[in-house]
């Protein structure tokens, strides 16, 4: 174990000292004849159904698209996402593409999550990537039924939000906050979007390089943004961005935890200002020094944090109801 963790450890850091070498996986290109983006209704409760139709068109037309330049793959991914019984707030096939996909009544839940992914996802593994709950619908779908099997007479809503450009693990991006400080942007947004929609209680739930995206949200976002927070919810994370909780800037709680076979903790540790760009994630936010409140994880590894039965979906799912007082290990 400890020489797995070694090698990790001097992978992650070989692949920052090639900071400089554009290492990146090209970007799938747009297929050809994709038809144009639609203009969408405003995010406001009563013009939810108008722009889940609208995505939904638009999710029907990309697949036809794609099928008729011979992009099987891509095909069948947008067709699964275009049943009926599939709700998206936004959609884009560009690239890696970009999927918001909404769990439940947005409009009127009491509790609402947002889940933000890590490395590696794409439209093209948002519904599968490696096991179904290690996806961003799986997991998301796996939560969504935890909260409601924990409490049932509480109406909730999960956002599934792929909503910034995810680094690929392999890639030099994976140690830089570049990606993050759009995704931070955008989630910040978002949380906007959704005060208007409904002013319930909002849990983001940030899984590995998600962790820096929502960090970078934090230290960005208005009193209005603020304002939906009830709880961040760090798992499986290489770290923030900063050296503490505190300087997150934030009053609501600041969760963490990581499953006993995790290989991210072998990451190490480090943050490194370069020109133009920092390296590295900084402190473990599930050591004393960083200062989040911590949540049992159990034994499972990087993906299994949403594995429908397992001690981590449990936690993050009662911390997302409002109840992280039964969770706690503080």
């Amino acid at each position: 174990m400890r020489a797995a963790r070694l090698r990790r450890g001097l992978a992650m850091a070989l692949t920052a000292c090639s900071i400089v070498v554009t290492v990146a996986a090209a970007a799938r290109s747009t297929v050809p004849g994709t038809p144009t983006q639609p203009r969408l209704p405003a995010v406001r409760a009563d013009q939810l159904p108008a722009r889940y139709a609208a995505n939904h068109r638009f999710l029907t037309e990309s697949a036809r698209a794609a099928r008729a330049m011979g992009d099987d793959g891509r095909a069948g991914v947008l067709a699964r996402m275009a049943r009926k019984d599939r709700h998206f707030l936004s959609f884009s096939p560009r690239g890696d593409g970009r999927a918001v996909e909404v769990l439940g009544d947005l409009a009127h839940a009491d509790r609402i999550a947002v889940v933000v992914p890590g490395s590696d996802t794409t439209v093209d593994t948002f519904d599968k990537l490696g096991t179904v709950h290690a996806s961003l619908n799986g997991g998301a779908r796996a939560l969504h039924a935890e909260m409601r099997r924990l409490q049932p007479d509480r109406r909730t809503a999960v956002v599934a939000w792929y909503g910034y450009p995810a680094p690929r693990t392999m890639s030099r991006d994976i140690v830089s906050t570049d990606r993050a400080l759009d995704g931070g942007r955008r989630l910040a947004g978002l949380l906007g979007d959704l005060r208007t929609v409904n002013p319930a209680p909002v849990a983001v739930l940030c899984h590995s390089y998600g962790s820096v995206v929502c960090a970078t949200a934090l230290r960005r976002m208005d009193a209005r943004e603020e304002s939906a927070l009830a709880d961040v919810v760090l798992f499986g994370s290489p770290g923030t961005g900063v050296g503490s909780r505190a300087e997150l800037h934030t009053r609501v709680p600041v969760w963490a935890g990581r499953g006993a076979t995790d290989w991210i903790e072998g990451v190490p540790h480090v943050s490194l200002d370069l020109p133009g760009e920092q390296v590295g994630f900084g402190t473990d936010p599930v050591t004393p020094a960083f200062g989040a409140r911590i949540f049992p994880a159990g034994p499972g590894s990087h993906s299994d944090y949403l594995r429908p039965g397992g001690p981590a979906l449990r936690a993050i799912s009662l911390i997302a109801l409002g109840r992280g007082a039964e969770v706690s290990d503080d």
